[in-house]
């Protein structure tokens, strides 16, 4: 599906505000309330928005750690990958994990209450994932951008 001007209003108003009513979305784009839902369903049919969610402030429930872990595997074969991945999403505290190209394997980001919190995940957690040679560890001191979309694509 290609995306024009009025998908891309669409999609901002949205990003912005994810329970925007259809009204506000039409505003938005200078559409009619049906029109714009119609517009919106176009993409969530074609897959470009692929669910609404609610964009919680873990610092306020008690996770203000973010922690950066990269994990090198002992093997790159396709069995110590799916074995890894399996495992990675049953991991309690893991928010994010990325199969990275480079030096290592894959980028794990885990919120923590705490460096204390973030030594009980390490142990429990991260240190018991199976085919893992290396594990490097960085904590975030400040988020600067938090996004969900890059503006140049709403643009």
């Amino acid at each position: 599906m290609r995306m024009d001007r009025i998908d891309r209003k669409i999609l901002s108003a949205l990003v912005e505000h994810g329970r925007a009513t259809q009204q506000e979305v039409g505003d938005a784009a200078g559409l009619s309330p049906s029109a714009a839902y119609r517009r919106q369903k176009a993409l969530e049919d074609a897959g470009i928005i692929r669910a609404y969610r609610a964009d919680v402030n873990l610092r306020k429930l008690g996770l203000g750690a973010t922690v950066m872990v990269t994990i090198t595997l002992d093997s790159q074969s396709e069995e110590a990958m799916e074995a890894f991945e399996r495992a990675v999403t049953t991991s309690p505290s893991i928010i994010r994990c990325h199969l990275m190209s480079g030096r290592n394997d894959y980028l794990l980001v885990v919120r923590a209450a705490s460096i204390e919190d973030y030594e009980v995940i390490h142990r429990q957690e991260i240190a018991r994932l199976p085919r893992v040679a290396r594990i490097e560890t960085a904590f975030a001191l400040r988020e600067v951008v938090n996004r969900t979309v890059p503006p140049r694509m709403l643009a």
